[in-house]
């Protein structure tokens, strides 16, 4: 028996509450090791006289399931429910051999009776808080985003066009600098597409003054930039959405401030004489020309976003730094009803900010949600009280290695994916942000080599995992492009209502239809014998079974489609999928 793989944290992903305030456990042990796992649990102050007459412990022992399997740990849970709202407990742990031993809060011991009756080693939950349950918003469950890139959606008012705009080309091959015209007004005329595709949740990159296309060196939070229009249409669009039973989250940038702000100017200009020089990070001046070591400089003058020197960080630390923030935080909240944000190099970020950050947005509109961008493991923001959910680019890198550049095995690819759900409380990973490309990354058909089919089995096997879904703006579209800035060409507008569209259309309906089950039911993956990748989603009696074919060649199947792609004659082609409610 392997007693140091084992592994359980209270209050933390391992133990928490549901929204039904049950208790839900989970323990890690050695992948192969165990063969059953069971849990001795009860309220701390319920005892019973024992065979001596003396008070003991009365626990209940409540067998746990293996809910999965990682690449090295077998991972087991169980829900308790507890009239009293308080409970300790204990695991007892059986191996392949048949030994047991107990697993405590203080560490493992003999499974003896005197063993269970030793208070010191249970885990407790002394009380159950509702307010310091991690919760979602209801909404986020059922929402599908749809990721805009503003100035390459569409051109809805020419009138605002930047000087050297270029014609809308969707076959051009942008360069970093280069603007096409797209602005809100190209958003607002395509409303009704977006709400025929199926989606409801957009998801708008930077909208705020800045001085570059992209709009992530921000000049003015309180303004929308001029290449984009002005709050009045920002306002509109808003409303036109909530009409449409979309969400808006907006994208903002807190870790750093463009170099044509108002308060780096002034740092420029007075340097420590400047009212604003403790909102940065500076360690020496003069702070030009910029030091960047990267280029065998000294070390840089101030703090900044990676090394760039027109992108310097605020100190989130000060109190007036903060205060700032929050402002702009709740000011687009109160003046404009957004449903959401969606927060630039957040890892970069302290705590105590976010911190104040959760509460006062929520204090603002209780069920806001708010999105980090972590690419890495993200459980320090998502305890409560600092972030929702995280752009899910750990999970969904797994799904790209296998669907789309076959670099690892099927087998492979749903054990690291178990891992990844085993990260996180069951509502958190309900709130990721999932999708397979971005304004950071190749598009989805150019990673999966051109191969429509290839591309759409990944984004259908992204659709019935656990958390919100997101497209990309054109994926609809079946454009292409590599690497920031060709993952941003202008919106390919001609391939509308086109065959793409219609597959990907059908892909979003269904996750709409189903988005209960698929955000909250439990999930299981299997690799049949024939290569297939099995998908289980089960909530009560509710059950969507998913294969999908990442062999070479055709496999039998005999099941009735709810979608599918590729399948007739109990025949499932290489490269397709068929999703099946029972």
């Amino acid at each position: 028996m392997n007693i140091a793989a084992m592994r359980h944290r209270p209050e933390s992903e391992d133990c928490f509450l549901t929204p039904d305030q049950d208790l839900r456990l989970r323990l890690r042990t050695a992948k192969g090791d165990i063969t059953a796992v069971s849990v001795i649990c009860g309220d701390p102050y319920w005892q019973l006289p024992g065979p001596d007459g003396q008070a003991e412990f009365a626990p209940q022992t409540v067998p746990m399931a293996r809910i999965g399997s990682g690449q090295v740990h077998d991972y087991w849970g169980v829900t308790l429910t507890a009239p009293y709202a308080r409970m300790q407990y204990l695991f007892a742990v059986t191996d392949t051999s048949g030994a047991q031993v107990l697993i405590g809060d203080r560490g493992p011991r003999e499974a003896t009776a005197a063993e269970r009756q030793e208070m010191g080693n249970y885990f407790r939950v002394p009380y159950y808080h509702a307010i310091d349950q991690v919760t979602i918003p209801a909404w986020v469950q059922d929402t599908v985003w749809y990721q805009i890139f503003p100035e390459r959606f569409a051109n809805g008012d020419p009138r605002n066009d930047p000087a050297g705009t270029k014609p809308w080309q969707p076959t051009d091959h942008p360069g970093r600098n280069d603007y096409y015209g797209g602005d809100l007004q190209g958003v607002l005329d395509h409303l009704d597409d977006l709400e025929a595709l199926g989606v409801n949740g957009l998801y708008f990159c930077p909208v705020f003054k800045a001085s570059s296309n992209h709009k992530y060196d921000t000049i003015d939070y309180y303004e929308i930039d001029p290449d984009f229009g002005d709050k009045a249409l920002f306002a509109t669009l808003v409303q036109a959405a909530h009409a449409r039973g979309m969400r808006v989250m907006l994208d903002a940038v807190f870790n750093h401030l463009g170099a044509q702000s108002l308060q780096w100017q002034d740092v420029l200009a007075n340097g420590r004489a400047s009212r604003f020089y403790d909102w940065f990070h500076i360690h020496e001046l003069p702070l030009t020309p910029f030091h960047d070591p990267t280029k065998g400089d000294e070390a840089p003058q101030y703090d900044t976003f990676a090394f760039e020197p027109s992108m310097p960080k605020l100190n989130t630390a000060n109190p007036a730094v903060q205060d700032y923030l929050l402002d702009i935080a709740t000011y687009w909240i109160r003046q404009f009803d957004i449903d959401a944000w969606r927060l630039d190099v957040a890892n970069e970020v302290d705590h105590h900010f976010w911190r104040r950050f959760y509460a006062a947005v929520t204090a603002a509109k209780p069920d806001f949600y708010v999105l980090g961008e972590v690419w890495h493991s993200a459980q320090p923001w998502l305890n409560g009280g600092e972030f929702s959910g995280v752009m899910n680019y750990a999970f969904t890198q797994q799904i790209e290695d296998h669907f789309l550049t076959g670099a690892v095995p099927a087998a492979t690819m749903t054990a690291r994916l178990v891992d990844q759900l085993m990260l996180y409380r069951d509502q958190t990973n309900q709130a990721m942000l999932n999708m397979l490309d971005s304004h950071d990354t190749p598009r989805l058909l150019t990673v999966a080599g051109g191969d429509l089919d290839r591309a759409l089995t990944a984004l259908a096997f992204t659709f019935v995992q656990t958390g919100t879904p997101c497209l990309y703006y054109g994926t609809e579209m079946g454009m292409t492009g590599a690497n920031d800035p060709d993952d941003r060409k202008p919106m390919d507008w001609a391939q509308l209502n086109g065959p793409t569209w219609q597959r990907v259309a059908a892909l979003v309906h269904f996750r709409r239809a189903h988005s209960q089950l698929l955000s909250a039911g439990t999930t299981a993956y299997q690799v049949t014998a024939a290569g297939l990748i099995q998908v289980t989603r089960t909530l009560g009696p509710q059950t969507l079974t998913a294969w999908f074919n990442t062999t070479a060649a055709p496999q039998s199947l005999h099941v009735t489609p709810a979608l599918a792609q590729g399948y007739a004659d109990d025949q499932l082609a290489a490269q397709g999928f068929v999703l099946s409610l029972n």
